[in-house]
C-alpha cells in the first residue's frame, strides 16, 4: 500500500484522530478479553472466583461497554474526524473542544468499568451507567455534535456527502436517545444511587426504544457512515448508486426508531406495540439490503481487489454480515420465531454476528485503510492483516453457529412437553445439554481476540516505522534544502 500524501497532514488535523485509533485498538483487546473470560466462566465454571469485582454479573457490562463505547465509540471518533474533514476539504472545527471529546470519552469509558466492576450500575440493559457518568456522556456528545456540524458549516464542498449524512444522523438520535433513556432523579446529590421515572411496562418500553435503537444509529447507520466512504474509496471505485444511498438513508433513519418494541412480544406491553415494532421491523428489510447490495456492488470493474486486498475482504465480509443480520432480525421479530427465539442464546448469536461480523469488520478495514495515511507510511505487514482476517473470520463463525444451535435447542427443551403434560426437560437439563457449545463460543472468542493482538501489533509496527521515518524525513530536509 502507497504512503499518503506528506500535504494531507498539513491540510487536516490528524492529532486526535490518531488518539481515537490508537484508543479504539487498545478498547478491543481489553474489551474482547473480558468477552472471552465471561464466555469461558460460562463454559467451565472452575473460573468463577470467589472475587466479586470479576464475577459474571458485573464483568458482563465491563465487556459489553469497552467494546461498543470503547472500541466501537473510538472508532467512529476517529473515522467521522478523518471522513468529514476529507469529504469537506476542511479542518475541524472546534479547537478545544477536539482534546475534551478524546479524554472525556476515555474518562467516561475508564469510570463506567469501574462503577461496573464496584457494583454501581442502574442494572437496566445496554444503559447502566450511573448518573454522573451520564451527563458526562450528554456534555461530551454535545461538543462531538458541535464539532462535526461546524466543520459542515465550514466546507469548501457545496455538497455533503451521504457518508456525513449518517454519522449526523448517529449523533443526533444517540444524543435523543441516551437523554430521554436516562431521566433519572438522584437519591442525593453525594450519591450515584438514582431512581428512574419510569417504572413498569412503561420502563421496559423506554429501555427498548433506546436498546434497538443503540443499535439502530450507533452500531449501524453510524458504522454504514464509515462504510459509504471507506469501501468506495478502498475499491477506487465510486459508490455503485447514489440515489440508492438516499434512499437507504431516508428509510433506515425512519423506520428504525419504530422497532424497539418487538423485544417485548409476550410482555404486559400492549400486543398492537409490539406488533407495530414487527411490522416496522420487517420493513427494514428493503432499506438494509438496499444498502448491503450497494456496498457490494460498489466493487464492480474491481472483484480483482478480493484476491490480493485483505482490508477490501474485511469490508466485504463487514457487508455481508450485515446483510445476514438484517435478515435475521425482522425473522426474529415475528411472535411465532420470537416464542421459540426470546431469553435463549439464539439472540446472543445473533447480536454477535452484527457485533463481530459487522460493527467489527467493517471497523477493522477502515482502520487499516486510516493507518498508514494517517502516518504517512506503509502498512507494517499485509501478510499480518491476511492472519487477523483468517482468526476473525474463523473465530466469528465458531461463535454464531454455537449460539445458533445452543440458542434453538434450548428453546425446543423449555418447551418440550411429554405424554403427560409436564415439562420434559428441566432447566438443569438445559444447561448441561448447551455446555459443549458454550465451550464452542469460548473458542471462538478466542480466535477473534487473537486476531485482534494481530491487528494491535501491527498497528504498533506501523506507528513506530511512520514516526521513525518522519524522524529521517526531519533530519535530511535542512540538508535537502
Amino acid at each position: 500500500m502507497a504512503a499518503s500524501n506528506p500535504a494531507a497532514a498539513e491540510q487536516y488535523d490528524y492529532e486526535y484522530i490518531k488518539k481515537f485509533t490508537v484508543m479504539a485498538i487498545v478498547w478491543a483487546v481489553v474489551g474482547m478479553a473480558v468477552g472471552v473470560y465471561i464466555a469461558s466462566e460460562l463454559a467451565w465454571p472452575f473460573l468463577n472466583f470467589d472475587i466479586p469485582y470479576i464475577t459474571f454479573g458485573r464483568f458482563r457490562p465491563v465487556h459489553t461497554g469497552a467494546v461498543i463505547f470503547g472500541f466501537g465509540g473510538s472508532a467512529l471518533f476517529a473515522t467521522s474526524y478523518y471522513v468529514v474533514q476529507r469529504t469537506c476539504q476542511a479542518r475541524l472545527w472546534g479547537g478545544g473542544l477536539i482534546p475534551f471529546t478524546f479524554w472525556g470519552w476515555q474518562a467516561i469509558i475508564v469510570l463506567a468499568a469501574l462503577s461496573y466492576v464496584t457494583g454501581y450500575s442502574q442494572g437496566r440493559e445496554y444503559a447502566e451507567m450511573e448518573w454522573p457518568i451520564d451527563l458526562l456522556i450528554e456534555v461530551v456528545w454535545v461538543a462531538y455534535l458541535a464539532i462535526f456540524v461546524g466543520t459542515l458549516m465550514k466546507r469548501k464542498q457545496p455538497h455533503i456527502y451521504v457518508a456525513n449524512w449518517f454519522y449526523v444522523s448517529f449523533i443526533l438520535a444517540t444524543a435523543l436517545l441516551h437523554t430521554f433513556n436516562n431521566i433519572a432523579v438522584p437519591v442525593g446529590l453525594f450519591t450515584l444511587k438514582s431512581y428512574s421515572l419510569f417504572s413498569g411496562a412503561q420502563d421496559a418500553m423506554t429501555q427498548w426504544w433506546y436498546g434497538h435503537n443503540a443499535v439502530g444509529f450507533f452500531l449501524t447507520a453510524a458504522f454504514l457512515g464509515m462504510m459509504y466512504y471507506f469501501v468506495p474509496k478502498h475499491a477506487g471505485r465510486p459508490v455503485y448508486s447514489y440515489r440508492l444511498s438516499i434512499v437507504h438513508f431516508w428509510a433506515l433513519s425512519f423506520m428504525y426508531m419504530w422497532v424497539g418494541t418487538h423485544h417485548l412480544h409476550w410482555t404486559a406491553l400492549p400486543d398492537w406495540a409490539s406488533t407495530l415494532g414487527a411490522t416496522f421491523s420487517i420493513m427494514l428489510l428493503l432499506p438494509s439490503w438496499g444498502g448491503m447490495i450497494n456496498g457490494i456492488m460498489t466493487l464492480s470493474g474491481a472483484w480483482d481487489k478480493l484476491r490480493t486486498d485483505y482490508v477490501m475482504r474485511f469490508m466485504i465480509v463487514a457487508l455481508s454480515f450485515y446483510g445476514m443480520s438484517t435478515f435475521e432480525g425482522p425473522l426474529m421479530s415475528l411472535k411465532d420465531v420470537n416464542a421459540l427465539s426470546h431469553y435463549t442464546d439464539w439472540t446472543v448469536g445473533h447480536v454477535h454476528s452484527g457485533a463481530l461480523g459487522w460493527v467489527a469488520m467493517i471497523s477493522f478495514g477502515s482502520l487499516y485503510h486510516m493507518l498508514p495515511r494517517l502516518w504517512n507510511t506503509r502498512l507494517y505487514s499485509e501478510k499480518l492483516v491476511g492472519v487477523h482476517f483468517w482468526l476473525a473470520t474463523v473465530g466469528v463463525l465458531l461463535y454464531i453457529v454455537a449460539m445458533w444451535i445452543s440458542g434453538i435447542s434450548q428453546g425446543l427443551m423449555w418447551r418440550a412437553f411429554d405424554d403427560f403434560g409436564n415439562l420434559q426437560y428441566s432447566f438443569v437439563e438445559s444447561v448441561e445439554a448447551m455446555h459443549p457449545f458454550y465451550a464452542m463460543r469460548a473458542i471462538g472468542g478466542m480466535f477473534f481476540l487473537s486476531g485482534m493482538c494481530v491487528m494491535a501489533y501491527n498497528a504498533y509496527m506501523t506507528i513506530r516505522q511512520g514516526a521513525r521515518e518522519a524522524g529521517v524525513a526531519g533530519r535530511t530536509a535542512p540538508a535537502a534544502a
